[in-house]
């Protein structure tokens, strides 16, 4: 019994694998076809891996994907537009994010717990439900900010502008951060912070010095969730976002998406998603053994 119960778990895990990685294996594929290829061979083995004169003709029609992917359609600019955003984004996420945890978790003041679970409450609301009152309010902003320093030659600019994208992604993504790490700075020991006191380490120092490294794994973790919704929104980036020269990878993806009703091609958009998906499966990748010792520690000792 136990041996078809482990037997049952192996193939459970097996499907799971090929259900996970099939899709993904077939959108790397489609990258490599033209849409001739597409309309006569869809399923089958790519004819650039099958040689001969198809073969190289093949390898330029994906070639082909590529450059029309990263350099016709733009895609070379709303990769760097998104790698902008998601980095300044993540940047103010973990330095803010982990600063209230780390208040919130080792400190006692009077509405600690209150503000523990106003913060916690975003969690609570849908981001289709903030979207349009939030709309409304960064364009007060924006007026408000354009009153008060016209006089001096600035515009505050919370529309069609890549500074008010990451503002958005930082306060939306900032509850989620914090009951993340709130975890974990709980679980490191004081007697730590104590012996930092004692040698005459201010908290300033001990924050920076002491406990933030220690948390590093809770900090990998976070970042790693924060990086994949961030790099693939889109509802925020298509109302916020106006100009051609400003959209992210998502925005792009679509565009193209929409020009396919009138010019199909296949190859372009998965080469589109290829672009889009290959960097979080890098990152994952190469962070994947520090996400889940994040994941064991705060299971250990949350």
């Amino acid at each position: 019994m136990a041996r078809l119960l482990r037997i049952s778990g192996y193939a459970l895990a097996l499907g799971w694998l090929a259900f996970v990685v099939l899709p993904l294996f077939w959108v790397f594929l489609g990258a490599l076809r033209s849409s001739r290829e597409f309309a006569a061979n869809p399923h089958g083995v790519p004819w650039l891996f099958l040689g001969g004169e198809r073969g190289a003709q093949a390898w330029h029609d994906a070639l082909r994907n590529f450059q029309a992917a990263w350099i016709e359609s733009h895609f070379a600019t709303y990769f760097v537009n998104s790698l902008l955003v998601t980095t300044c984004s993540l940047a103010l996420i973990l330095l803010l994010g982990s600063m209230a945890a780390y208040a919130l978790s080792r400190f006692r003041f009077a509405g600690n717990r209150a503000l523990y679970f106003y913060l916690i409450g975003g969690m609570m609301l849908p981001a289709q439900l903030v979207l349009v009152p939030l709309f409304f309010q960064t364009g007060a902003m924006s007026d408000w900010g354009s009153w008060l320093l016209g006089p001096l030659g600035l515009q505050v600019q919370f529309h069609d502008s890549l500074a008010g994208l990451v503002l958005i992604y930082t306060a939306l993504s900032l509850p989620f951060t914090v009951m993340v790490l709130c975890g974990f700075f709980a679980s490191l020991p004081g007697e730590l912070r104590e012996a930092a006191l004692l040698e005459g380490c201010s908290e300033t120092t001990i924050f920076w010095r002491v406990m933030l490294p220690l948390a590093r794994p809770g900090l990998v973790s976070v970042a790693i969730f924060n990086v994949i919704g961030l790099w693939n929104e889109y509802l925020f980036a298509l109302i916020f976002i106006t100009s051609d020269e400003k959209r992210t990878l998502p925005l792009g993806l679509a565009k193209v998406s929409l020009q396919a009703q009138y010019k199909t091609d296949f190859g372009l958009m998965f080469t589109g998603l290829v672009i889009v998906i290959l960097p979080t499966l890098l990152l994952y990748a190469l962070l994947q053994r520090h996400l889940t010792k994040g994941v064991t520690v705060g299971a250990l000792k949350g």
